[in-house]
């Protein structure tokens, strides 16, 4: 392989080959070549089911400029899995497809694949192959799988007035980081006070196990990823509950300090980045108040967060409480095609 080469030198058998060589040096498993892809299901008698999900990372959408192909593989993977975790799945098999412009030189395309199977490892995935195509975007399509007895997921349907919503990280940290690498044009250097912001974009944090917990305990009566931004991810849950909204409480539990000192600082609205700020992947769950004590106590046993944000009212409105003022919270978060 030389530096100078492009992915359509190799064409897609060579490609294939590559990617087997990467598996193979990381897993010590050979990619798994055939018209369909198997995986042994020895659940049925357990009477669990199987669940996917498959999230598309667009490149020219989803990475910004600051962004190397490694980070790119690395969080087409991590996106996918924070849908199924929520859930409190125990993810078990990658595919994943590939759409390439043909002259991706081969090493940007090796440090892809590499993101891809190291993060697949952190989780002990069985990546079973996927497909190859040419594209004028960098385009990867993970999907992910797991096994769970339906009544042991969390759905997003199951809230009730008075329930207590819960987060396992705080928000804002990613809005800070998208605000200086797509507005301010900069990186890590020039900003070391924010470093950890600007992570959280190109290299977002660990998800957290705390679904698997709430689950095997059925602690929880809902849970949702907020990749979305926390605006569109209080509506969601509105749209999966409806006759009910939510009052969010805008104080220390739910805003990441980086947030807050970073908004003083360069005159950016707060609001806006608790609210509106995307790609956080932080898991949000809705707790009857009478088992919330013991889910935290639980959580904090085994090294993981809790943090009580506001609860779930009879009100088909979302509200958030500061300074002692409640105020309506009308932007629903980004979409696409808008």
């Amino acid at each position: 392989m030389k530096q100078n080469e492009n992915i359509s030198f190799y064409g897609e058998s060579g490609l294939i080959d590559l990617i087997d060589e990467v598996i193979y040096s990381k897993t010590g498993e050979r990619l798994r070549r055939d018209d369909s892809f198997f995986f042994t299901f020895n659940y049925h008698k357990e009477g669990k089911c199987l669940v996917l999900n498959s999230d598309m990372f667009n490149a020219t959408t989803d990475a910004p400029k600051q962004m190397n192909f490694y980070q790119m593989g690395l969080k087409s993977v991590l996106m996918n899995l924070s849908d199924l975790i929520v859930k409190g799945v125990k993810p078990e098999g990658i595919i994943v497809s590939l759409g390439l412009p043909s002259d991706l030189p081969i090493v940007s395309f090796k440090r892809l694949i590499e993101g891809i199977v190291d993060y697949s490892n952190k989780w002990n995935l069985n990546y079973l192959g996927g497909d190859l195509n040419t594209s004028k975007d960098i385009i990867v399509n993970p999907t992910v799988f797991g096994f769970k007895n339906p009544k042991e997921i969390i759905y997003r349907k199951g809230i009730k007035p008075g329930d207590i919503l819960a987060i396992n990280n705080k928000f804002g940290l990613t809005g800070v980081g998208f605000d200086i690498l797509l507005h301010k044009g900069a990186n890590v250097k020039d900003f070391p006070k924010y470093s950890s912001a600007i992570k959280s974009v190109l290299e977002p944090n660990d998800l957290g196990k705390e679904a698997f917990l709430l689950a095997e305990k059925k602690f929880a009566t809902a849970s949702i990823d907020s990749s979305d931004g926390l605006a569109k991810t209080l509506k969601d849950l509105t749209l999966s509950n409806p006759n009910l909204g939510f009052e969010i409480d805008f104080n220390e539990e739910l805003i990441h300090e980086k947030a807050r000192e970073y908004s003083k600082e360069f005159s950016l609205s707060l609001e806006k980045l608790i609210f509106e700020g995307g790609e956080e992947f932080i898991h949000l769950f809705a707790i009857e108040p009478n088992d919330y004590v013991k889910a935290q106590r639980l959580i904090k046993s085994k090294g993981g967060r809790l943090f009580k944000v506001g609860k779930a009212i009879s009100e088909e409105k979302i509200y958030f409480l500061k300074n002692g003022k409640r105020y309506e919270l009308k932007n629903q978060g980004y979409e696409h095609f808008k």
